[in-house]
């Protein structure tokens, strides 16, 4: 079983439980497995779309309070952050509302991001109403990808099947052809009557 299968089967198994804290320690690739659950029948797409977007809520909200509390002195411990630090604080401080939704769609300033908002001046409140509309985009793009390609894999699967049957049919026609041709070469050199000289003139 793939690595791909046994997290499907996880998300599947433990449900609304598994996406929450799938989102919270990594994100995209639990929403999509979340997405084709739900595109099966296992889990209510609106559902996932509210715990998913929860989650996503309260690390953003995590972080931003990091960066409230500690500031720079924080992201500073960690230099490995530093070219996300960069691309954060690029884009805040041309954009610092924007920012808000740029940093959860960016991959390596999800983190980071907040806590630079949080220890720049935008207030909470106003960072906390952008976050959840965010985070509920974010939420619905990765869980409606999961849902459509599931979707598409089933109708690839079903021409797949269709086209197999087509060549399958064609291949015992084929082989039905060859077999029988080669029966009627066997009895024409086994007939005496078809290897005879020509007749008397």
């Amino acid at each position: 079983m793939t690595v791909p299968a046994q997290l499907l089967s996880w998300v599947i198994g433990y449900g609304y439980a598994a996406a929450f804290v799938g989102v919270l320690l990594e994100g995209e690739t639990v929403l999509v497995l979340s997405g084709i659950a739900a595109h099966r029948g296992y889990l209510y797409l609106p559902t996932l779309l509210m715990v998913g977007s929860a989650a996503a809520i309260l690390t953003d909200n995590f972080f931003f309070a990091l960066g409230r509390k500690f500031g720079s002195p924080l992201l500073a411990r960690f230099p490995r952050l530093a070219p996300s630090v960069g691309r954060a604080q690029a884009l805040l401080g041309q954009f610092p509302s924007s920012a808000v939704f740029a940093m959860r769609f960016l991959y390596g300033t999800r983190t980071v991001g907040p806590a630079l908002l949080g220890s720049g001046t935008l207030a909470w409140s106003r960072f906390a109403a952008l976050d959840a509309i965010a985070a509920g985009l974010w939420c619905a793009c990765w869980l409606t990808t999961g849902y459509v390609v599931d979707e598409v894999v089933e109708l690839s699967l079903q021409d797949t099947v269709g086209v197999g049957r087509w060549v399958l049919l064609g291949s015992a026609g084929i082989v039905a052809a060859l077999a029988w041709l080669r029966y009627r070469g066997r009895r024409r050199t086994r007939d005496p009557a078809t290897t005879k000289p020509g007749g008397l003139m």
